[in-house]
């Protein structure tokens, strides 16, 4: 998995916008001005920060040692998963999928609606 890739795949959801965050070089992905995604390098090592719940967010980090939690963010809820460990690709897709779908939970039912026409 690589970055240009999860960037492509997250921006292909509806009403998904880019923009950089220069202080931490990493690219963010919102929707309706909720963050679902992060691409960026954390020492050195490639990696996607991704939301979920608390509790699942501890268990992913307990199963893989590819994901920590995410230095930038709410520790409880954000994990940052490496792209150079073993996890396969259909994972990420459903982290961002997972994440991204906990975005749209916090957006105003106007929002969702105009996301959805």
């Amino acid at each position: 998995m690589n970055q240009s890739a999860l960037l492509q795949y997250c921006m292909a959801k509806p009403g998904a916008e880019q923009s950089d965050r220069n202080q931490w070089q990493a690219s963010q992905v919102k929707v309706g001005e909720v963050m679902f995604a992060m691409v960026l390098d954390l020492d050195g090592r490639p990696a996607l920060a991704v939301k979920s719940s608390p509790e699942q967010a501890e268990s992913l980090r307990e199963k893989h040692p590819e994901i920590v939690p995410c230095e930038h963010l709410n520790k409880a809820h954000w994990n940052a998963v490496f792209l150079d460990g073993k996890l396969p690709d259909s994972q990420f897709y459903t982290l961002i999928d997972g994440s991204y779908q906990l975005a749209l939970e916090g957006l105003s039912d106007q929002v969702r609606q105009e996301l959805r026409a």
